[in-house]
């Protein structure tokens, strides 16, 4: 790990919602983007979590990221609504149409709440955990610029388009939190960083063919050039490139579709985001006794995780086991923070006037990362 430093959550805490407010939200504003990033850093989700900060200060700066706009309700029903997030910040707007599927969802039994006009919300699984965390069954998922190539296609028209879905269970929750995409572009962002080449099956060059340079694709991804990542299945249909590519518009139809909102291979275009989320609950008593259907899916989980092994495997997981583990263990360790990020962190914070040492340590005054987005 000498590519990175550790801080506990605590501190990297007071670093985002410090930034946050300094880029002009309000405290509670601030403290629901740091709590979206900073879950995807405990659940090991490098991708999506600080590696962000910069991305989000550029788009604010840019305009496309509007720091003072107010989600607006446009379409509404007891079961439904659509919202329009006016290019504001991706997890404000996300936090609130969630918040009212979920109030929508106990009046009523299930809620469909669709958002358009909206920016990058984070982990797709941090909206389907808030309606779990209430009993409830959460689905979240959204449209992203544009990254997927369609199956034996060459131009990215697709975003990674995740999809999440989480469900009360014992002695934790199934939560299934998933880009439709091989990898997110925060994969290929955090390779770029390390220098490491990507592996084979996951990205194409302009041409349609193989590339495993990361520079090289985010280069085509950011300019328009063509390539991209290759959707769940990989290169062709007998792989299964096909299943991928169509729950990537599995999510295109309940975000941008139902919303009357932007496609993916229109986002980002004209200095706007244009990003679109769908937010589906579920109250489990709508089918009869919760609990027992909770109990139910227990003891399902429980048989998964104790059926027979593989020859050389000791464990199977369930999906969300990995996440509380690694949350548990960096609660107490720490977060490990790539360094190349930790510098964009820093530079950052000299930017916006912070005093870098009493955020991140005097070594982080000595790291060289790549070349600053602040020079």
């Amino acid at each position: 790990m000498d590519n990175y430093m550790t801080y506990s959550y605590e501190k990297l805490k007071k670093f985002c919602d410090d930034a946050f407010e300094k880029f002009g939200f309000t405290k509670k504003e601030a403290g629901i983007i740091t709590d979206v990033l900073l879950l995807s850093d405990l659940f090991g989700i490098e991708s999506h979590g600080t590696q962000r900060l910069v991305r989000y200060h550029k788009s604010i700066e840019k305009g496309m990221i509007k720091v003072e706009a107010k989600p607006e309700v446009v379409f509404e029903t007891p079961v439904s609504a659509v919202i329009d997030g006016h290019e504001g910040m991706g997890q404000i707007i996300a936090y609130q149409a969630m918040e009212m599927a979920i109030e929508k969802a106990k009046k009523v039994g299930m809620a469909l709440v669709t958002v358009r006009n909206s920016n990058h919300y984070g982990i797709a699984g941090f909206y389907a955990k808030m309606a779990c965390d209430q009993g409830l069954i959460g689905i979240s998922t959204t449209n992203t610029n544009p990254i997927m190539v369609p199956t034996y296609g060459r131009t990215a028209m697709l975003g990674t388009n995740p999809i999440a879905i989480a469900f009360p269970a014992e002695p934790y929750p199934f939560l299934f939190d998933a880009s439709t995409t091989v990898v997110t572009r925060g994969k290929l962002e955090v390779y770029n960083k390390l220098d490491k080449p990507l592996h084979d099956g996951w990205a194409i060059d302009s041409t349609g063919a193989a590339c495993n340079d990361a520079k090289k694709v985010l280069t085509c991804i950011n300019d328009h050039l063509g390539g991209g990542i290759l959707p769940l299945g990989g290169i062709s249909e007998d792989s299964g490139s096909h299943k991928g590519y169509g729950w990537g518009m599995v999510a295109e139809l309940f975000t941008s579709i139902i919303s009357l909102g932007t496609t993916s291979d229109k986002t980002g275009l004209g200095g706007k985001g244009g990003i679109c989320h769908g937010f589906l609950v579920i109250d489990p008593k709508v089918f009869g006794n919760a609990d027992a259907i909770k109990e139910h899916l227990s003891q399902y989980l429980e048989a998964l995780r104790n059926a027979p092994k593989a020859e050389g495997q000791t464990r199977i997981y369930t999906h969300g086991e990995k996440e509380v583990l690694a949350m548990a263990d960096r609660m107490k360790n720490g977060i490990s923070i790539n360094k190349n990020t930790v510098a964009e962190m820093r530079d950052m914070a000299q930017f916006l006037g912070m005093d870098v040492v009493s955020y991140l340590g005097e070594e982080a005054l000595s790291i060289k990362g790549k070349e600053s987005v602040y020079k």
